[in-house]
């Protein structure tokens, strides 16, 4: 399998105990939801199958597990800070009007005072808000994602009105 064929959920953390169990974190939102039977992890940008025998999910956006024919921390070892994926069709569906800030990837903001600023080329989660990054004039402008910044939102047209801080775009220009 490729990895143009798989979604990205998150990478094996460390091992626990001495019987080969390990610890997936999960940067997928809706980590319980998915079918976690069989994992493809990314070796040599390769995606290698690993089948799941037990699962325990955490709250803290973790789960431990282990894999058949991993039954010692020896062979565990090399599986550390692996990227995981999914198959795309095990992608779990979501509700059309379930709408997220990563759902922003790609569209164009438009600011009230300074016009087309550019496009959203990815969102980050930090521990106190979302952050946008957009491609600004070969430049990385970030802003935060927050209802007192956001006009509105046109997902027809994948426009995002915003009103940035005074001085905010003047940061980014040459």
């Amino acid at each position: 399998m490729n990895i143009s064929d798989a979604f990205y959920i998150g990478y094996i953390t460390k091992t626990r105990g001495l019987k080969g169990e390990l610890q997936l974190f999960f940067e997928f939102e809706d980590y319980a939801e998915l079918d976690l039977d069989i994992l493809f992890l990314e070796m040599d940008k390769k995606l290698v199958p690993y089948f799941v025998s037990a699962v325990k999910l955490q709250k803290n956006s973790t789960a431990y597990l282990y894999f058949e024919d991993i039954d010692h921390i020896d062979k565990a070892q090399p599986l550390l800070r692996k990227k995981v994926y999914l198959p795309n069709d095990k992608m779990p569906e979501r509700d059309p009007d379930d709408f997220r800030y990563h759902d922003l990837i790609g569209f164009l903001v438009v600011d009230e005072h300074e016009g087309e600023i550019g496009e959203i080329t990815d969102v980050q989660e930090l521990p106190q808000q979302f952050v946008a990054t957009v491609d600004f004039q070969g430049k990385e402008l970030l802003f935060p994602l927050n209802d007192e910044l956001i006009l509105g939102i046109d997902a027809e047209d994948q426009v995002i009105e915003v009103d940035l801080p005074e001085g905010l775009v003047d940061l980014y220009r040459e």
